[in-house]
């Protein structure tokens, strides 16, 4: 584990008909944000979730292209390639109360979301490839 103290934070919304994880990218390197955390609420268009098949090391995805609440949004600023990078986890629910959930994968579209990024300092996290997993996971100590 890598010691960090708090940083800056953003809080506010983000535009209706984004994308959800291209936003917080651009987000990020705009405000030069290298190291944080990601939660949020709201509402999107369409989802697309991403499922890490651990046995064949890929990930599988499933389109929802139905309106959708975000239930919940949480993730992680760290580097990769030398650039701020947003891993995303979401849970979303149908009108009837079903829920679907995974990886944040581009083209989930907003129709609202309302977003805290907290910057963390003290630590520089990069992902590089990790040969257990097969994932880009942080380099730490």
């Amino acid at each position: 584990m890598t010691p960090v103290t708090l940083g800056r934070c953003w809080i506010g919304r983000l535009a209706h008909g984004s994308d959800l994880l291209e936003s917080l990218n651009a987000l990020c390197r705009t405000h030069a944000i290298r190291l944080g955390r990601i939660e949020g609420l709201g509402a999107v268009q369409r989802a697309c979730l991403g499922f890490y098949d651990q046995q064949s090391q890929q990930y599988t995805f499933l389109e929802r292209n139905e309106e959708l609440e975000i239930t919940q949004l949480t993730g992680n600023v760290s580097l990769k390639d030398g650039m701020p990078f947003v891993h995303l986890h979401i849970t979303l629910a149908d009108r009837s109360g079903q829920a679907w959930g995974g990886h944040v994968a581009p083209g989930t579209i907003l129709f609202a979301a309302e977003v805290i990024i907290q910057e963390l300092v003290g630590a520089e996290l990069q992902r590089g490839w990790d040969e257990t997993t097969g994932l880009p996971l942080w380099n730490t100590p």
